[in-house]
């Protein structure tokens, strides 16, 4: 009788610590809030890349899965067409903040400019675990405006 009833004490006692983990930084649904419109961070520094700055991100996501972290930033450009979207990251003195730069290639020829969705382009970048350690905030800029996400 004293086995069961202890064995069934233990099991109460862990499930009901599952709800602290819920809000703890070790569910991976908590390691980023939503993003936000920030200001672009740092000067645009000289071309090292012949690729160009996209020129709004519109949306930024930061999505766990077993290996790290997905980060996926969608922008939108002035005509259909470009491509070879890459994010890029910055160089930067907090070790703390990952910055971006959301980079890709203009078309080859001229293209309509149509509807803001048919310009949307999306680019996407992994963060191993190891990496999100030491990252409490990130950044993906463009030309004209950035997003940030925060832990």
């Amino acid at each position: 009788m004293k086995r069961p009833v202890t064995a069934a004490l233990v099991a109460v006692l862990v499930l009901t610590s599952c709800g602290a983990a819920r809000e703890s930084r070790l569910n991976p649904f908590n390691w980023f809030s939503r993003s936000e419109p920030v200001e672009t961070l740092t000067p645009l520094r000289a071309k090292v890349d012949p690729r160009l700055l996209v020129s709004d991100v519109t949306l930024l996501s930061v999505e766990p899965y077993s290996g790290g972290a997905i980060v996926r930033a969608t922008g939108v450009m002035e005509s259909q067409g470009w491509w070879d979207a890459e994010l890029v990251e910055v160089p930067n003195d907090d070790p703390s903040h990952l910055v971006l730069e959301f980079r890709m290639l203009p078309p080859v020829t001229d293209t309509a400019i149509s509807t803001p969705r048919s310009r949307e382009v999306t680019a996407a970048t992994t963060l191993t675990p190891r990496r999100l350690e030491d990252i409490a905030r990130i950044t993906v800029q463009g030309e004209r405006s950035a997003r940030t996400t925060r832990r």
